[in-house]
């Protein structure tokens, strides 16, 4: 019976130091690429958004502000449902652990304040 041990494969193939130099470059590469055409559509489209008396038209950074505070919320929302269950079943177990049950329920609510600051800005 043949057996595929006899079979070597240099390292490079399976991911060896050289691999990984080389998904990083490429990575980083990418990365240069995709932001220099994002910040080149910006640049068209800000020219493009002018209207006739001269004003850019704005309903993008309401738009984007709105995303912003309703995922925001919406990550809370469901974070906070599993750590407050959480919370709840340690409290059942250990009364006098209030404190950092509070704690650790509150904190999704600064998702929601950080959501929030671009309807200000």
């Amino acid at each position: 019976m043949w057996r595929a041990t006899n079979i070597t494969v240099p390292k490079d193939k399976i991911g060896g130091k050289n691999m990984k130099k080389m998904s990083m470059k490429l990575s980083l590469r990418l990365m240069l690429v995709l932001m220099s055409i994002t910040m080149l559509a910006q640049g068209v489209l800000a020219a493009a958004n002018v209207n006739a008396d001269g004003n850019y038209d704005d309903w993008g950074k309401y738009m984007g502000a709105g995303i912003a505070l309703g995922l925001a919320g919406l990550g809370a929302g469901i974070s906070q449902g599993s750590i407050g269950s959480a919370a709840v079943g340690m409290l059942a177990e250990d009364g006098s652990k209030f404190g950092p049950a509070l704690i650790f329920t509150a904190l999704p609510e600064s998702i929601v304040i950080l959501g929030a600051l671009p309807l200000f800005l």
